[in-house]
């Protein structure tokens, strides 16, 4: 059964469905620079919930938390045991170097069942040196509501290790405080799901744009009917959809492989500051401008001469400073961008002079100034 007018949803059944889905590749196309509606947006509702939870990784090899200085291990290790009925006397303070207390963090995926497992990571929240070799005691993990979903336990896989020598001297490989345990959590509880509510989805884009927004409810309209899909904004389309739960997962199953022509990205010069990494768009243009690149290199060399009186003379040896300095400047030709050049002609032109990344990021910034660079500039 579908809400709706019975006009519009007559022909929404299973067999119609069907036969959509078998001449589905006919009239998405396959043209050179479409993509499937699943890798350009998500089904709003259906999404990963984040869980984090607290426990002890116990059997290390004297790589655990040393408790002068994380007291917390001791106080959850002598809870632990006396649910267990184990009773620590009074005064006794272990010293419990095979022990460490962790923390626990997952994301557990939509439609999750109960029973099912999960992999989860375990990161040392204390001053153990390393986790290897260790195992994680049962643990739940919670949700923002404070719920318990899942309960975590088993065997850590490290990828990183640590040596210690008796004279101090050590040696790390990668982050040996960190593992992971596959599979190690099993779901206790399933989350609840506004998929099936409603008589309409929404499928929500990566990345906002109204002319691929527009594009897609177009797509959506040609192969279901006139007002099937509404764009709300630049990055959400509501879609009617069947009620019933399984016909509702045939129908996004035939969304989600619709190819839809997308929006061309927005001209961006992207630059990382730290590693020089520079990332021009395709659509990036600029206007006439000439640039000139060179360098001046100013070098000073610090040197002491000694000046020694003749033999037998009644001067003194004196010892004076003495500076030279070089000035070296490279000679590079000037090179000028015509209206309206493409990426490939930027890239060849800054290549001719040899322009290094960081020579690179100072012509852009400086077209960007003088208002040739038609593309925003961004420092990240």
């Amino acid at each position: 059964m579908f809400l709706g007018s019975p006009k519009r949803w007559w022909w929404f059944s299973v067999p119609w469905l069907i036969l959509t889905l078998a001449l589905l590749p006919v009239f998405s196309g396959t043209a050179e620079g479409y993509e499937r509606v699943k890798d350009l947006a998500s089904v709003g509702g259906v999404r990963n919930n984040q869980l984090v939870g607290y426990g002890l990784v116990v059997g290390l090899d004297g790589t655990g938390d040393r408790t002068t200085q994380a007291p917390f291990t001791v106080q959850s290790l002598t809870n632990m045991l006396g649910r267990l009925g184990v009773t620590i006397p009074p005064g006794v303070n272990p010293q419990l170097r095979n022990v460490a207390a962790v923390s626990i963090h997952t994301d557990l995926p939509p439609f999750a069942k109960p029973g099912q497992t999960i992999d989860v990571t375990v990161s040392s929240i204390g001053n153990a040196s390393s986790l290897r070799g260790g195992s994680l005691l049962m643990s739940p993990l919670k949700g923002a509501d404070g719920q318990t979903y899942a309960m975590a336990q088993g065997n850590l896989v490290v990828g990183g290790f640590g040596s210690e020598g008796r004279d101090g001297s050590s040696i790390t490989v990668n982050v040996p405080s960190v593992g992971r345990i596959p599979n190690g959590a099993t779901v206790e509880r399933e989350v609840p799901s506004g998929f099936g509510q409603g008589d309409s989805v929404t499928l929500n884009l990566h990345r906002f744009d109204f002319t691929t927004a527009t594009r897609l409810s177009e797509a959506i309209n040609e192969m279901l009917g006139h007002d099937t899909a509404l764009p709300l904004d630049g990055s959400s389309v509501r879609i009617r959809a069947p009620v019933d739960s399984g016909q509702r997962v045939a129908f996004l199953s035939m969304l989600e492989n619709i190819r839809v022509d997308p929006g061309e990205a927005p001209a961006r010069v992207i630059i990382n500051s730290r590693t020089g990494t520079v990332v021009i768009g395709s659509n990036v243009r600029v206007m006439p401008a000439a640039v000139s690149h060179g360098s001046l290199t100013v070098t000073i060399t610090e040197s002491l001469e000694v000046s020694q009186p003749e033999p037998f003379g009644r001067g003194e040896t004196v010892v004076t400073p003495r500076s030279d300095v070089e000035i070296a400047q490279e000679t590079s030709p000037m090179f000028l961008f015509g209206p309206g050049v493409s990426l490939d002609e930027i890239v060849r032109a800054v290549n001719r002079v040899g322009a290094a990344p960081g020579d690179l990021v100072a012509i852009l910034e400086a077209l960007r100034e003088a208002g040739a660079l038609r593309a925003e500039l961004i420092v990240i």
